[in-house]
């Protein structure tokens, strides 16, 4: 969650350091009951940036904003697995490594006994 909350900051300093730039849109809501909540954001200079989920459990989320003219597009989702973002300015794991870590996750035992030493 706290990833999260760094980089809608960071998005939002992006803003602010346009002094031209302007709020074209800003929405926020949040329901206590359950936790669930939703925010978006849209600034004249192009930043635009989205989230919603239930705090603690899973939110999911992007941004859209320009780095030297070059569009950076991000969705992210955050849950058990941890903060999961995607993108094309993302690297990518090596297909070596995507494989050896796939064999490991099928070849390790989970729930069997544990090797004695």
């Amino acid at each position: 969650m706290f990833k999260v909350i760094a980089i809608a900051l960071l998005l939002v300093a992006a803003a602010v350091a346009d002094k031209d730039a302007t709020v074209l849109k800003n929405e926020f809501n949040i329901n206590p009951e359950d936790g669930s909540y939703n925010y978006a954001y849209e600034t004249s200079n192009g930043i635009k940036a989205n989230e919603g989920g239930v705090g603690g459990v899973k939110v999911e989320g992007g941004a859209e904003y320009e780095v030297d003219g070059q569009k950076v597009l991000f969705t992210y989702i955050a849950d058990e697995n941890g903060f999961q973002p995607t993108g094309d300015h993302i690297p990518k794991i090596p297909d070596l490594i995507a494989r050896a870590l796939e064999y490991i996750r099928t070849h390790t035992p989970h729930d069997g006994p544990s090797l004695k030493v």
